[in-house]
C-alpha cells in the first residue's frame, strides 16, 4: 500500500519544523509549502529538508494541492501581537487564504484537511474549564481569524471532504526555528539571561500550554484515525493538568533555572486573554494521541538548550526570533512589503 501523501503548509515555521520530521519518520510522503518568510530564522539544529513549494499561501492554486490525501495547514500569522500589526492582513492570511486553500483541496479530491486552530478562539472566558462545545469569545484579530476559518471550513464538510480543527493550547518547546514570543519560552529566556522571570502582565490569567511535539502528535493522530472519528470535529490539544496561571508558570521557571527570581514590569496589568481548557475529548476519541510533555520537562529542555547555545539577551530580545520584530525589520529593510510578501528579488524558484 502506498504511503499517504501529505501537503504540510508552513513547514518552515516553529511547529512545522518539528512536525515535518515526525511525519517523515511515521512513513508519510510529505511535501512542504511555505513562503520562506522565516527561512533564515534558525536558532538551533537544522530543519528537515523536504520536497517543497515556495509560495505564499494566498497564492496557492489547484495544481499545488492536487494528488494529496491530506493537507495539514499550519501556515499563517502566528500570534496575537502579530495579528495586531495589521488586523485586516491577519484576516486575509489566516481566514480567507485558509478557506481558499480548503476549497481548492476539496476540488482537487483531497479527503482530509487538518487546520491548526487555537485555544485563543475562547479568548476572555474566566475560570471555567472549556470543552469544544464552549462559546467562542476571541479578543484579538488572531483569535477572530481562527474562529471565522473554523466556521467556514465546517460548511465545506461532506462525504468526500473531512476538515478537522486542532485548537492548540499555547505552544512551547525547542524547535530549529525557535520563537521567544511565547510565554514559556520567553520567561525561561528572561530567567537565563537576566536572572529575572520577567512578567509583563499581573500573572493572574489562566493559560493552557502544550509542547510543540505534542501538537505534532495530534496532527499525526488525526491522520491515523478513521474519517468518522475526525470528520468536521474540533479537538482541544493539550493536557488537563497543564492549565496554569501565568504566575504559576513563572514560579516553575524560577524553580528550574538557577539563581533567578520572579519580577513584574512596572506597568504590569491584567491580560484579557484568560481561559482554561478541557482536553479530554482528544484522548477519548483519538486513542493514538498522547501528550507526554509537562511544563517542568519543557522548561528544563529550554534551559538546557539556552545553556548549550549560549543564549544572550540580545538574541531573544532581538529581531530574529520574535516574529513581529523580525517582520518589522524586514519591512524597514525593504525585503518584504507591508503586505508581508517577499519582494521579487528575494523569491527563488521552488
Amino acid at each position: 500500500m502506498d504511503p499517504m501523501r501529505v501537503l504540510l503548509t508552513g513547514h518552515q515555521g516553529y511547529i512545522g519544523s518539528i512536525l515535518a520530521p515526525m511525519l517523515v519518520q511515521s512513513g508519510y510522503e510529505v511535501v512542504g509549502l511555505d513562503s520562506g518568510l522565516f527561512e533564515p530564522c534558525v536558532y538551533t539544529g537544522a530543519a528537515t529538508e523536504l520536497p517543497s513549494i515556495k509560495k505564499d499561501v494566498r497564492d496557492v492554486d489547484k495544481s499545488d494541492v492536487s494528488g494529496f490525501d491530506a493537507v495539514l495547514h499550519l501556515a499563517g500569522l502566528s500570534n496575537d501581537p502579530l495579528g495586531d500589526l495589521n488586523p485586516e492582513l491577519t484576516l486575509d492570511i489566516n481566514y480567507r487564504a485558509t478557506v481558499k486553500l480548503a476549497k481548492l483541496a476539496k476540488q482537487a479530491g483531497v479527503q482530509r484537511f487538518v487546520f491548526s486552530s487555537s485555544c485563543s478562539t475562547y479568548g476572555a472566558a474566566g475560570n471555567d474549564l472549556l470543552d469544544e462545545q464552549s462559546e467562542f469569545n476571541p479578543v484579538t484579530p488572531y483569535g477572530q481569524s481562527k474562529v471565522l476559518a473554523e466556521q467556514e471550513l465546517a460548511l465545506l464538510a461532506d462525504d468526500n471532504f473531512s476538515p478537522t480543527y486542532l485548537r492548540n493550547a499555547t505552544a512551547y518547546g525547542v524547535s530549529p526555528r525557535l520563537r521567544f514570543d511565547l510565554v514559556v519560552n520567553n520567561l525561561t529566556a528572561w530567567a537565563f539571561t537576566t536572572h529575572q522571570v520577567y512578567l509583563k502582565s499581573d500573572g493572574s490569567p489562566w493559560r493552557p500550554i502544550v509542547h510543540i511535539a505534542d501538537i505534532a502528535r495530534a496532527f499525526i493522530a488525526v491522520l491515523e484515525s478513521p474519517s468518522e472519528t475526525i470528520h468536521n470535529e474540533a479537538f482541544n490539544v493539550g493536557r488537563n493538568d497543564e492549565n496554569f496561571r501565568i504566575r504559576e508558570i513563572a514560579d516553575l521557571v524560577a524553580q528550574i533555572v538557577p539563581d533567578c527570581e520572579v519580577d513584574f514590569a512596572p506597568d504590569a496589568g491584567p491580560d484579557t486573554r484568560n481561559y482554561r481548557v478541557d482536553c479530554s475529548k482528544i484522548v477519548r476519541q483519538l486513542p493514538s494521541f498522547s501528550a507526554g510533555w509537562t511544563a517542568e520537562r519543557g522548561i528544563t529542555e529550554l534551559y538546557e538548550t539556552y545553556v548549550s547555545e549560549g543564549l544572550r539577551l540580545e538574541d531573544f530580545e532581538g529581531a530574529t526570533f520574535s516574529r513581529i520584530k523580525y517582520l518589522r525589520s524586514k519591512i524597514e529593510e525593504g525585503m518584504i512589503g507591508t503586505d508581508l510578501r517577499l519582494k521579487q528579488s528575494e523569491v527563488c524558484d521552488a
